[in-house]
């Protein structure tokens, strides 16, 4: 009975320090851009699949548990992160710094198995997340523009899995999930305004949940939208998307345009909440339909 607990408390424990439900949408993002970047089903690789499925959780999960302890003390404070590993003394720093250590070599070789721009980015994403977003939050607003950039590799990261190389597909799907970042954190940021305030996290582009921010909520989606749209256009190489498919991600934009309005007007952590949910749907939903959209047209 006693090793049966204690095995439900390590497997609770890693899910919780490597955020498993984050990690997944991440894999799951890659994955999407993998499925971009392949000339066809019969290119397709399912043992690539299978690291990158493997070294993105390893990466992502790295990532989340060395944020996790150099933020122990500021987790404490907070009502949505006072009861992980770290803080409720499950797991020590010592403990958390072997398993980061070793998610990330991990990840790092599997991810190189690949090729090794794949590795590089990775590397890059990692390094960016933990050594410069992470400090950063308790410093200033552009701490999120710092994340967005690890933020939306994972998608492009898919891209240059499957091809070996970076280009101008890969771009366009670094911009897309770029610009998606910031009314998605930004939601978040509003509706745990009071949370984050108890740990000096400045989440919100003035600091503030004021109509600036809201605005700048409004543009950043704006901005989102026409990245998505881009290659409906036919300027992104072997990126392309057809009118029927860029007519349904338009409207989910405008649904989700809809929802930075509506924060606009109400101010409220309710209205911020379902952007946050409106965010997630849109970007996942988008990831389905680019893919359905090459494999069917």
């Amino acid at each position: 009975m006693l090793n049966t607990i204690t095995k439900k408390s390590i497997f609770a424990n890693f899910v919780a320090i490597t955020k498993a439900r984050l990690a997944i949408s991440v894999v799951f993002s890659t994955i999407a851009g993998y499925l971009l970047g392949i000339e066809s089903w019969e290119n397709s690789s399912w043992l690539t699949v299978l690291l990158l499925v493997i070294g993105g959780y390893c990466m992502v999960g790295a990532s989340n548990v060395f944020n996790q302890i150099i933020e122990v003390d500021l987790d404490a404070l907070m009502d949505r992160t006072k009861n992980r590993p770290l803080p409720a003394g499950e797991i020590t720093k010592n403990q958390a710094l072997l398993l980061g250590s070793i998610l990330t070599a991990v990840g790092l070789v599997i991810l190189y198995c690949i090729n090794p721009k794949t590795a590089m980015f990775a590397a890059i994403s990692i390094f960016m997340y933990v050594s410069l977003y992470t400090p950063l939050k308790t410093v200033t607003p552009l701490s999120v523009f710092v994340g967005a950039f690890p933020g939306a590799i994972p998608y492009m990261l898919g891209w240059v899995a499957a091809t070996g190389h970076f280009g101008i597909e890969a771009g366009a799907l670094f911009m897309i999930q770029f610009f998606w970042q910031f009314p998605h954190f930004w939601a978040i940021g509003w509706f745990l305004y009071d949370d984050y305030k108890k740990a000096g996290f400045f989440m919100l582009p003035t600091g503030e949940r004021d109509k600036k921010t809201a605005l700048q909520t409004i543009l950043y989606t704006i901005w989102m939208i026409l990245a998505s749209l881009i290659p409906v256009f036919g300027i992104t190489g072997r990126l392309y998307l057809t009118k029927a498919s860029a007519v349904i991600i338009f409207l989910l934009g405008i649904w989700m345009l809809y929802s930075a309005v509506k924060l606009y007007q109400e101010m409220d952590a309710k209205a911020a909440r379902k952007l946050m949910i409106v965010s997630v749907t849109y970007i996942s939903l988008i990831q389905i339909i680019f893919v359905l959209d090459k494999f069917l047209r």
